[in-house]
C-alpha cells in the first residue's frame, strides 16, 4: 500500500469550532500529524457538550489528533510553541483578525523562527477591508452572505441553510490553500502564509442567484423554495409523496421525456407546454401539478427508485438518521461506526479525500483534553519529566 500522501508532515492546529478543525481532519486524515493545541480549559466547542449534543461534532472533527494544553498567554507557554513552530511544518488558526500577532505569535514572527513554515488562517471576513474587526460565526455569515435571504419561499421571512456550510465551506478552501502553499514550498523551500475568508469561500455557492439578478434586475425574486435558485429548470422542486417528499430535477429534455415515461403519461411527449426547457419553465406551474398528482400517490423511496432507473436526477428525502445509516456511505468507508472512550458506540467520518492505492486512514477516536502532552512536550521537544511537571504545577500545560 502506497504512502499517506502528507505522512511526515506536522501540524500545529490552533483553531477551534468547525472551520479550522475541518480543515486540519483533513490533514491529519491524508497522515499529517496533527497537534491540536488548547487552552487549559478546552476549546469551546468542548464547552457545548454539556448542552447537549456537541460531543459528536467535536469527535467528528478531532478524530486522528493528539491533544495538548498550551496557555499561550504565558511567557513559558509562548516560548513553547515556538519550539513547536520551529519543528513543525503548518500552523492552523481561526482567530479573529491580530489575536496572534498580539500574543507575538503570528506569521511573521513564527516565519522568522522557520521559513518554511507554512500559516494557515480563516477569518470571517479576511485580515484586511472595513469588516476585518466584525465578529463572524456560521449564522451571521450566512446573514451577510445572502444565504439566509436566498433560503426559503418567496412569500415567507427568510431562513438560514440548515448545513453549517460557511464554517464548513472556510475549511475546505482552507485546505487547498495550505496544500497549494506546501506544493509551492517543495518547489522553493519556503513557507507563505495563506488566508480564506468565510466570506470569500460562500460567494460562488450562491451563483444561480447572481445569474438570476444578472438577467432580471430588480425582477429577480429573492427566495424560490426548492425550485431552481435560477429559475432555469422545470421540473425541480419538492414533491409530497404518501410518507414524506422526493426532490426531482430534469435539467434536458431527454430527463423530462424519462420522467413522462415513469409516469406512463407518454401522450404529454407532444404537449407544446412541456416540449422543452424552456416552454417547461415557461409553464412551471403546470409542471409541478402534473408531477405532484402523481407523486402523492406513492412511497418516496418507490418514486425515488423509478426514477433513478430511468435515469433521472431524483431522490427521497431522508431524514438525519437515514443519512447517518447511509449504505453507500458505510460500504465505501465514508462512514464507520467506531467505539468511541467517552460517547460509546457511534458513527464518525472518515475523509472525503480518497487516494487510490492507498486505504482510507483508519479513525482513531478523539483524545481527552491533554492527554498527549507527555508525548509532545517531553519526548518530542525534548523536556525531561521534571520539567513537563513544572509545566503543569505551574499552570503553562
Amino acid at each position: 500500500m502506497a504512502p499517506y500522501p502528507l505522512t511526515g508532515i506536522t501540524v500545529l492546529d490552533l483553531s477551534h469550532i468547525y472551520a479550522g478543525p475541518y480543515c486540519t481532519f483533513l490533514l491529519a486524515m491524508a497522515g499529517a500529524n496533527v497537534i491540536k493545541i488548547e487552552p487549559r480549559e478546552g476549546e469551546n466547542l468542548r464547552s457545548r457538550g454539556d448542552m447537549g449534543g456537541a460531543d459528536l461534532p467535536f469527535a467528528m472533527l478531532n478524530s486522528n489528533k493528539q491533544s495538548v494544553t498550551l496557555n499561550l498567554k504565558t511567557e513559558q507557554g509562548k516560548a513553547l510553541f515556538r519550539e513547536m513552530a520551529a519543528r513543525a511544518d503548518i500552523v492552523v488558526e481561526n482567530f479573529a483578525p491580530g489575536v496572534m500577532d498580539r500574543l507575538g505569535l503570528g506569521a511573521a514572527a513564527l516565519t522568522q523562527i522557520n521559513p518554511r513554515l507554512i500559516y494557515g488562517s480563516s477569518t470571517g471576513y479576511g485580515k484586511t477591508g472595513p469588516y476585518r474587526d466584525y465578529p463572524a460565526m456560521d449564522l451571521v455569515m450566512q446573514a451577510m452572505c445572502g444565504v439566509v435571504d436566498a433560503t426559503g419561499y418567496p412569500d415567507l421571512p427568510p431562513v438560514k441553510a440548515g448545513a453549517a456550510m460557511c464554517d464548513f465551506g472556510a475549511g475546505v478552501h482552507l485546505y487547498g490553500a495550505i496544500m497549494t502553499a506546501l506544493y509551492e514550498r517543495e518547489r522553493t523551500g519556503k513557507g507563505r502564509v495563506v488566508e480564506v475568508s468565510m466570506q470569500d469561500a460562500v460567494y460562488a455557492s450562491l451563483a444561480s442567484n447572481y445569474g438570476m439578478l444578472h438577467a432580471r434586475g430588480a425582477a429577480a425574486p429573492a427566495r424560490t423554495g426548492n425550485r431552481h435558485a435560477g429559475l432555469g429548470i422545470s421540473p425541480y422542486n419538492a414533491y409530497e409523496t404518501k410518507d414524506g417528499f422526493v426532490v426531482l430535477n430534469a435539467p434536458n429534455d431527454h430527463h423530462f421525456r424519462a420522467v413522462l415515461d415513469v409516469m406512463e403519461r407518454a401522450d404529454l411527449k407532444t404537449d407544446p407546454r412541456f416540449l422543452t426547457r424552456a416552454t417547461r419553465v415557461a409553464n412551471m406551474a403546470a409542471v409541478d401539478e402534473l408531477l405532484q398528482s402523481w407523486t402523492k400517490t406513492r412511497l418516496k423511496h418507490d418514486v425515488a427508485k423509478r426514477m433513478i432507473a430511468a435515469g433521472v436526477p431524483c431522490a427521497a428525502v431522508r431524514t438525519i438518521a437515514e443519512v447517518m445509516n447511509d449504505e453507500n456511505m458505510h460500504a465505501r468507508g465514508s462512514l464507520q461506526w467506531v467505539d468511541h472512550p467517552v460517547m460509546g458506540r457511534v458513527v464518525l467520518p472518515n475523509s472525503p479525500l480518497v487516494f487510490e492505492g492507498t486505504e482510507r486512514h483508519p479513525i482513531e477516536p478523539n483524545l481527552p483534553l491533554g492527554a498527549s502532552n507527555d508525548a509532545v512536550f517531553g519526548e518530542w521537544l525534548g523536556h525531561s519529566a521534571e520539567e513537563v511537571a513544572g509545566l503543569k504545577a505551574g499552570g503553562v500545560i
